[in-house]
């Protein structure tokens, strides 16, 4: 026992009768009769008081993570602003003829950039040059004929000369036939490759000297549906190897100063999408298909199958192609221009989502969604 010495104040404290705990074998503690650990989950914590330090601990531990959200979406925001004084720069663009590549190339001519227009055909040049100012320039192009595109990269470079060209955009494309893969053959596929796919890859290997030489971007215009195969036919299996190009294409030249970016439209009013088009197109497939093939899916196939697409292509498809130009020319004038662009409200809230969603999912939403045929099996 201690006291102390502080008069009449004073107060006496004796030692706690501690003894050694070896009941458990191997070990050895400290231990006082009276003095008994009270665990976290004793009724006493597991009451109020437990509660009551979780909602204290709610603000500390969320508003860091808050703060540091709200930071990163300034300093992205700011960054994604920063454009390059490029106005006078060298653009070239495919399929300029109709679509976002006419509206595109006008939009930058209006904007002070050298554009260099490829057209399919001469009436859709001459339109083009029609509408456009003196600065813009245009030629034919079919982007099949290797030999053409070879002789074009030569007119390229003869118009940039020692500047060399700062954006491609390869926008030229076709849909083909949109419809269940059993009806359709090699040279259906081989067809929409050759447009969306290969004829693409040409454009830029050939390009890819000025480009270098300019440091500047290439713009590769796939799709939503080069994310997620929404129906049979070339133009997913086309838009899927795009963008594998695409992503390739960004890290090999990323050492030489060569940006790309993807951008992957949702459902807009273009001569892709027209539904004339559409319709007589899968019509023609449909009437040269064997009888005993029609005779698997019905009679009534076709129509249900039309009338579902009709139904669809009206609900979804966006007149505004401005989303679209908008974000081409973001990625084209932009200091930190993005890896992929998604304009569309059906891209960002439909597409893009079920991507991620799991297969099985998907393709019972779809086949819930489509017409079965009339020898099914399942």
């Amino acid at each position: 026992m201690w006291r102390t010495g502080l008069g009449a104040s004073s107060w006496t404290c004796a030692p706690l009768p501690l003894r050694w705990n070896t009941s458990t074998k191997g070990s050895c503690s400290l231990h006082h009769p009276r003095l008994k650990p009270t665990p976290l989950t004793s009724p006493s914590w597991t009451g109020g008081k437990l509660a009551a330090l979780s909602k204290a601990s709610h603000p500390i531990m969320w508003l860091p993570l808050l703060l540091g959200a709200l930071l990163w979406a300034v300093l992205w925001l700011l960054r994604d602003r920063q454009s390059l004084p490029a106005s006078n720069a060298f653009i070239f663009i495919t399929g300029c003829d109709s679509g976002f590549g006419r509206l595109l190339a006008l939009q930058l001519d209006q904007k002070g950039f050298q554009v260099l227009a490829g057209c399919l055909t001469p009436s859709g040049a001459e339109d083009l040059q029609q509408m456009a100012s003196s600065r813009l320039h245009t030629t034919l192009l079919d982007i099949t004929d290797p030999q053409n595109v070879q002789q074009v990269a030569k007119w390229v470079k003869t118009r940039v000369g020692e500047t060399g060209l700062f954006g491609l955009v390869n926008n030229a494309g076709v849909a083909g036939i949109i419809g269940p893969t059993p009806w359709l053959t090699q040279d259906d596929f081989q067809r929409v490759l050759s447009v969306n796919t290969l004829g693409p890859i040409g454009v830029t290997l050939a390009l890819l000297p000025l480009l270098q030489q300019a440091r500047g971007r290439v713009v590769n215009i796939t799709s939503v549906l080069g994310r997620i195969a929404a129906n049979g036919g070339g133009y997913c299996v086309s838009k899927f190897g795009l963008e594998a190009f695409s992503d390739s294409l960004r890290r090999d030249m990323a050492p030489f100063g060569v940006q790309v970016s993807i951008v992957e439209p949702g459902f807009f009013r273009t001569p892709v999408t027209n539904l004339e088009s559409l319709e007589s197109t899968l019509k023609a497939c449909w009437a040269r298909l064997p009888p005993a093939t029609q005779a698997h899916y019905g009679e009534a196939f076709l129509d249900t199958y039309l009338r579902v697409q009709r139904r669809i292509m009206n609900l979804i498809c966006d007149p505004d192609l401005t989303k679209v130009t908008s974000c081409l020319e973001h990625a084209l004038t932009a200091r930190h221009p993005r890896t992929r662009y998604s304009p569309g409200w059906d891209a960002k809230l439909l597409w893009l989502p079920a991507s991620y969603l799991p297969a099985r999912v998907v393709d019972a939403v779809l086949t819930w969604i489509l017409p079965r045929p009339t020898q099914s099996v399942s």
